[in-house]
């Protein structure tokens, strides 16, 4: 089983996610001030520029690595002003951090559940990128009714009267992940998630065999959806073990998403990572009623997940995911 590294407030730990065998490396990080979202402008310090103006600090007192992951690096700048928690990648353009600033605002404005505050986003003068957010001191906790009641919530507020997808396209780990808006929830799950997964696979593994399985399950799995009323709901879109923590308070919070409008049930795509248990679902169904047939799909949201990480991270993936889509092709009769 592969360990894979956290990085906490000022502190290095190493969780295990049961069954992801092996298990993407993902940032993790904390962010305690609110402000407005800004553009950068060139400097040859941008992220101290804006600090040192915007960020109402007159002096930074020490910059301090909290881990890095396969994608970005991560620092906590302390000032007089207090402390704030900077990204950056130095390969990839600022599109990224401002697919992430979006969705983070979007889960903020919704009140319900704890997530950084993002600030600014800008380019770096020697290339890449760079987002400033909220510092949040971890802690300890991990009260899974709280995270499920919380959850529901900004289900609950977070709604869209676009149809289901997102302003921008955004990536879910280092997959782009398409949102092009669409007024049909089965469309655009079938197009825009797992149809591009599909497609990525054939490209990059000239895997036919689940390209045409999947496909026939795209054009069938209709009947899943019987009897059922679907709202877009502002979903994280990347909920694992790696992105769920806690303030000092005991409060759960939410890192590191991949934001879209989507059905409710989608959310629980990563919950093989994620370590959900009874009282999680018992709070976020006392918020959120459970649907008809909620059990029956629960895999075919899995399966947007397992293709990817077959798509970023090898055939390790495959026969899960090819598992869930032989059986729903029987279930289905396709």
């Amino acid at each position: 089983m592969m360990m894979v590294a956290q990085a906490h407030v000022g502190l290095l730990s190493f969780t295990s996610c049961i069954p992801c065998v092996p298990l993407p490396c993902r940032l993790k990080f904390g962010f305690t001030k609110h402000k407005t979202l800004t553009m950068a402008t060139m400097s040859d310090d941008p992220i101290r520029e804006w600090i040192l103006s915007e960020g109402n600090a007159t002096e930074i007192r020490g910059i301090r690595s909290i881990g890095g992951g396969c994608i970005n690096l991560a620092n906590r700048y302390d000032t007089d002003a207090g402390s704030f928690f900077v990204k950056t990648n130095r390969s990839i353009d600022s599109s990224m951090f401002e697919g992430e600033a979006l969705g983070l605002n979007a889960m903020y404005e919704t009140r319900s559940i704890r997530v950084p505050k993002p600030f600014k986003v800008g380019t770096l003068p020697t290339g890449g990128s760079y987002i400033v957010m909220e510092y949040i001191e971890f802690g300890a906790s991990r009260d899974q009714s709280a995270l499920g009641r919380k959850l529901a919530e900004m289900h609950k507020a977070g709604k869209s009267g676009k149809g289901f997808g997102f302003d921008v396209d955004n990536t879910i780990g280092s997959t782009p992940q398409i949102n092009t808006w669409t007024s049909d929830w089965i469309e655009f799950y079938g197009e825009h998630r797992l149809g591009y997964q599909l497609k990525l696979a054939r490209q990059q593994y000239g895997d036919s065999l689940i390209y045409e399985k999947g496909q026939r399950l795209v054009k069938n799995m209709g009947p899943l959806f019987k009897n059922i009323i679907i709202e877009p709901c502002l979903l994280h879109g990347d909920l694992w073990s790696g992105n769920i923590t806690s303030d000092k308070n005991g409060d759960p919070v939410i890192l590191d998403p991949a934001c879209y409008y989507g059905h409710n049930e989608a959310e629980f795509g990563m919950s093989w990572c994620a370590g959900f248990g009874g009282s999680f679902y018992n709070a976020y169904f006392e918020v959120m009623p459970k649907q008809p047939g909620f059990e029956e799909r629960r895999d075919l949201y899995l399966l947007y997940h397992y293709l990817n990480h077959y798509n970023l991270f090898g055939s390790g993936y495959r026969s899960s995911a090819m598992s869930i889509i032989d059986d729903y092709l029987r279930m289905l009769k396709a």
